[in-house]
Formats: structure tokens, C-alpha cells, sequence
């Protein structure tokens, strides 16, 4: 696999089952690129290696004062010269190779996963954990595959070049041959206690990451709500405890370091001291010591390479274990391999068995929850993006279950616009260039979406001068524009789109009421025809719908029109005029008596006790004359 051809056409179906796993399924699949940097690795190493040999050679080749013996060492030290100058640019080559490789498919794999999922991955994940996963631990799950190769040709390396020293000099060599392989281990007792101050830095960290995140996203309400010098005391803490473990960690890794400096130097005055005996006792040759101190020498750099590998393992596991819990995150119940409907786009009532809420086609359905948060979860589960804790039957569009359908199908059949939609940045052409059956002209949708003063906002802001305010741009997340200004725009993408079914959570919650008239009107002109479910409890959005289903703990209690409802359903009439329930028993009561009249309460000054709550027929002129 070369750079240039990335991305991969398919990355694979990773082993998410835990951290190690996963690092291990990532060589794996790479497993060419490996045996590539391993051959270059052990041509370097190797031609490392030998430089002792060439150096042995020229010096016993003056001590003997032999022109023809200094030649062939100077072309020996030459041709190991060549070998690890070719290695080494070679080896440089594929093990970055190999890095950028493993982060790009780490990268498309997450990638995959985030448009699999949707906006359920945010409530099942912190957003800051997901950030953390896809910029800094990629990068680390990067360098230990890259790592991976060269540490191999290491140890091959050592190998070698024991046994090469014991072959030469056996009374040097078993020294050697002995202290070496105590090198490499004499750091393994300190690594596990190395490994857990690494974890609990990237713990910090992560959570350091997830709160910024979080912050950055709620900035606006926190001005708001002068709450920033809150949050930036929270974030300053946290980064304290961030810099606390980093240091410890460093001080770890500084001692294993001092320990890979200390023993080598040992072993070297050790070579060095019995070399020098055994070269005074004539029972070895100058050049024979020279050749052993400069291969004990060399010998460093190829272990330099333990103490890498024990390092980009323990920034790595954790780094993989958060990235293998994003990527086990499954999507409901629907598996690839167990086929499907192809690219089907069945038609029909939305219909959710768990609930038995029915939306009929082709008509706006609206559906009123006291529970804002089960409203959420039932809005993606029609959308089918229930939660693996959700067992209950998948949702029904026609006599196709979502769970059946592929993906891409389910997607393009029905669209959910969750309570808190996401712009990217870009021009508002780019935001409204989604994938749409074409039915629906942008203009259309914005004007449908009441975004007249969002346009013009963007025109007077626009700094190309152009005046088109299709062609101005939107900052990130759309941070520049009010709340109620990003829920349209957001609305007016979802209608070009024009799904089969639109599924709309809230969409007006951050607009004034006449604004809100406007839109409800907009959306059932232009969704007239296609199947259409609001969540929300506005009386201006429920007076306009075909159908009101009120969703009552979990299951649907009534089905009817919105005055209807109010005038039938106490539990309704208190959700949507958000009474208490003693305020809804009083109002009916009200209905059944009478408005109750103001009277005196016998202090004798005239002060009125007045009505605890508006009659529902109070209610309906309200409504009509809105």
C-alpha cells in the first residue's frame, strides 16, 4: 500500500473486542508494509553491525603495517557504509509509511462509524472523547505500528551480533552475550508502573479535552450566563492535573531512560577492562579488541529501540482501547453480511411498534411527550438510530423494517433533525448541497424556513461583497448566528433533502411565535404529499397538523386533533400548557362549572383571587387569534 493511494477502498471490519486486539488486527492488515520495513531495518542494523569488523580490520591491518589488508578494510567500512545509508533512507521510508497508513485506516474506520451512527454516537460518547480518539490517539496508535517493524530488525540485530562476537572472540563475547540480553530486560519490572502513570495522563487528558470541547460548544450560552471565568477556573484545574501526572510519567520514563544509559556504560568498561587484560596477556589482538569495543559500542543504538517499542505500547493501548470502544458501538440490530433490500426505498406509515405510534403517509403527524428527553430517543429510534440497550421491535416504514434495510437506503428513506442540528462551515450553497431528490429548490426551502433575516444577516456580513447570500459563509457549527437563526437553516437543509419521511425534533424551538406560525405554514405547503413527524408541544405547530399522537410514559395514550385533545385528554391539555397537575384538575373543574369569578377575599380592600387556570375555550380564541 502506497501513500498515494489512500484511502482505502474498505478498511476493514477492525477486532474491537479491547485495545491489544486491535493494535494487533492493525499489523496485521499491514502486514506487507511490515515485512518491507523489517527487511530495510535489518539491512541497516545489519550494516551497523558490521562497521566493528571493518574497523577490527583496519586497525590490526596498520599494527601488522599491511597496505594490501588497510585497503580491503577500507572497502569493507565503505560497503557497510553504502548498506546503511540504503537502509536507513529505505526503512525511513516504509515505516512512515506504515505510520500514515495505520492512522489513515484508524481515521476512515471512525469516520465510518460517526456517519453510521449519526448523532446517537454524541449521547453514547463524550464529544471530547471522540475528538481525543480521532487527533492525538491516532497518532499514537500510528507510531507503535511504525514502531513495530523497526524494533524487530533490533532484535534480529542483537541477536547477530552476540552470536558474531562469541564466534570471534569467545572469551569476550560470552561476556557480552550475557550482559546484553540483561540490558534489555533490566527495565521490564519498571514498565508496568511506567504503563499506569501513562494511562491515568491520557485519562486526564481526555477528560482536560472532553470539558474544552464542551466549553467551546455551549461559549455563547455561557457568556449569557456570565459563566466563563467558571469554566475557565474548571479548565485550568484540569490541566494542573494534566501537567501533575504528565510529570510523573516523564519521571518514569526518565529513570528507565537513565537505567538504558547507566548498564550499557557498565557492560562497555566491563568489555573494555578484560579486553584490555586479555590484550596484554596476547591471548587476543589489538584489532580483535578494537572490533568488540566498537560492536559493544554500536550495540547501543539497536537497544535504544526496547525502550521505544515499551513506550509507544503504553501511549498506544490506551489510546487503541478508547479508540476500540468508539468502534464497537454498533448500530441497532442490522448487520452488512445478512443482505437486505439493496437499494430499496420502501414507502408507507412509519410505524413504531415499541410505542404504537402510527404516522400516516403523506401527512404532517405531530407528537407531543412530556418527557423532552424520551421525545429525543423516540425521534431516533423512527429514524433507526435506537441504542444497543434498545430491544424493542425495530420501526416499520410500509412492511420493511428499518433494521432490514442497508444503511445508505434507511438513510435516504428518513431523515431525523435532531434538537441541536450541526452547520459546518462553508458557504450556505455547500450547506444546502446535500443529497435531495432534487423536488425542492433551495430558495424554496429558505423561504419555507423563514430565513429572510438570516440571509440578509449573512449579505451585511458577507466580505466578498457580492451580495448573494448563497455565496457567504458560515462559520464553524455556526457560531455566528443566533440559535433561532441556525435551527432554520438547519430546518431548510432537511427540507431540500426531501426525504420520505422527515422526522423533526423541536424545529422551532428558539423562535418567537409569529415566526413559528410562519414556518408551520411553510413546511406543511412544502411537505405536502411526503410524510412528515414534529416533535413538539407548541400549539401553533399542533393546531396545524393532520394528526396529534400524545406519547404518554413510553406508549401512545391518545390520537386525535389538537383541540380535541385539549377539550378530551387532561394529561395532554397539562403537557402542552405545561400546567401542574393540581392547575389541570382545577381547569377541569373550570369546565365543569364555569369560569370561576373573581371575589372578594374578605380583607375588604377589593383584591381579587383570580382564575388558577385559562378554560380551554379561553385557550382556543387564544389560539385563533394567534
Amino acid at each position: 500500500m502506497q501513500i498515494r493511494d489512500l484511502p482505502y477502498p474498505d478498511p476493514g471490519k477492525p477486532d474491537a473486542r479491547s485495545g491489544p486486539r486491535f493494535l494487533y488486527w492493525l499489523g496485521r492488515n499491514q502486514l506487507r508494509g511490515q515485512l518491507k520495513s523489517l527487511s530495510w531495518g535489518l539491512l541497516h542494523q545489519l550494516g551497523v553491525a558490521g562497521l566493528p569488523l571493518g574497523a577490527g580490520l583496519a586497525v590490526q591491518a596498520v599494527v601488522d603495517r599491511s597496505g594490501g589488508r588497510l585497503a580491503l578494510a577500507g572497502a569493507v567500512i565503505a560497503l557497510f557504509g553504502v548498506t546503511i545509508i540504503v537502509g536507513d533512507t529505505m526503512l525511513h521510508r516504509t515505516a512512515s509509511t506504515n505510520w500514515i497508513t495505520a492512522a489513515s485506516r484508524v481515521q476512515q474506520l471512525l469516520s465510518r462509524k460517526t456517519a453510521e451512527l449519526g448523532s446517537a454516537l454524541t449521547r453514547r460518547v463524550a464529544a471530547g472523547e471522540v475528538v481525543a480518539v480521532s487527533t492525538g490517539d491516532v497518532e499514537k496508535i500510528g507510531w507503535f505500528v511504525e514502531a513495530l517493524s523497526r524494533f524487530f530488525a533490533a532484535v534480529v540485530a542483537v541477536v547477530v551480533v552476540c552470536v558474531g562476537l562469541v564466534l570471534y572472540v569467545p572469551s569476550i563475547g560470552a561476556v557480552v552475550a550475557i550482559g546484553v540480553p540483561v540490558l534489555a530486560l533490566a527495565v521490564l519490572p519498571l514498565l508496568p508502573r511506567a504503563t499506569r502513570r501513562a494511562d491515568v495522563q491520557r485519562e486526564k487528558a481526555g477528560r482536560a479535552t472532553e470539558l474544552a470541547a464542551d466549553t467551546v460548544a455551549g461559549l455563547r450560552v455561557l457568556r449569557g450566563i456570565g459563566g466563563e471565568e467558571l469554566f475557565l477556573t474548571r479548565y485550568q484545574e484540569a490541566s494542573q492535573e494534566v501537567r501533575r501526572a504528565a510529570v510523573r510519567s516523564a519521571r518514569m520514563w526518565a529513570l528507565i531512560s537513565a537505567i538504558q544509559v547507566f548498564l550499557p556504560g557498565v557492560l562497555l568498561i566491563t568489555v573494555v577492562w578484560y579486553g584490555a587484560i586479555l590484550a596484554g596477556d596476547g591471548r587476543i589482538s589489538v584489532g580483535e579488541l578494537v572490533t568488540v569495543y566498537s560492536a559493544v559500542t554500536l550495540l547501543l543504538f539497536p537497544l535504544r529501540h526496547f525502550e521505544e517499542i515499551a513506550m509507544a505500547y503504553s501511549f498506544s493501548r490506551p489510546s487503541a482501547t478508547r479508540a476500540a470502544r468508539v468502534l464497537r458501538l454498533e448500530r441497532t440490530s442490522y448487520d452488512d453480511e445478512r443482505g437486505g433490500l439493496d437499494d430499496a426505498r420502501p414507502t408507507g406509515d412509519l410505524y413504531d411498534p415499541a410505542t404504537g405510534l402510527l404516522a400516516h403517509e403523506g401527512q404532517l403527524t405531530a407528537v407531543v411527550c412530556g418527557d423532552p428527553d424520551a421525545a429525543g430517543r423516540l425521534a431516533e429510534r423512527l429514524g433507526g438510530h435506537a441504542t444497543e440497550e434498545e430491544k424493542s421491535p425495530s420501526v416499520l416504514l410500509g412492511p420493511v423494517a428499518l433494521d432490514d434495510l442497508p444503511r445508505d437506503a434507511a438513510r435516504a428513506s428518513v431523515l431525523v433533525q435532531d434538537k441541536d442540528p450541526v452547520l459546518l462551515s462553508g458557504t450556505l450553497t455547500e450547506l444546502l448541497d446535500v443529497p435531495a431528490s432534487g423536488s425542492v429548490r433551495p430558495r424554496d426551502a429558505l423561504d419555507a424556513a423563514q430565513c429572510d433575516d438570516v440571509l440578509a444577516a449573512l449579505v451585511q456580513a458577507s466580505v466578498d461583497g457580492s451580495g448573494d447570500p448563497l455565496r457567504s459563509r458560515i462559520t464553524e457549527r455556526g457560531r455566528s448566528l443566533s440559535g433561532g437563526q441556525r435551527q432554520r437553516l438547519a430546518l431548510a437543509r432537511s427540507l431540500v433533502a426531501d426525504p420520505e419521511v422527515l422526522v423533526l425534533d423541536e424545529p422551532t424551538s428558539a423562535v418567537d411565535s409569529h415566526t413559528e406560525a410562519r414556518i408551520a405554514e411553510g413546511v406543511r405547503r412544502l411537505r405536502s404529499g411526503r410524510t412528515t413527524v414534529v416533535f413538539a408541544s407548541s400549539p401553533l405547530l399542533l393546531d396545524r397538523a393532520d394528526t396529534v399522537v400524545f406519547v404518554h410514559e413510553g406508549k401512545v395514550a391518545a390520537v386525535g386533533a389538537h383541540r380535541e385533545l385539549l377539550r378530551d385528554d387532561p394529561r395532554y391539555l397539562g403537557v402542552v400548557t405545561r400546567s401542574t397537575d393540581d392547575e389541570t384538575e382545577s381547569g377541569a373543574e373550570a369546565d365543569r362549572t364555569g369560569p370561576t369569578r373573581p371575589t372578594d377575599d374578605g380583607t375588604g380592600d377589593g383584591t381579587h383571587v383570580p382564575t388558577p387556570l385559562k378554560t380551554r375555550e379561553q385557550l382556543e380564541e387564544i389560539e385563533e387569534s394567534a
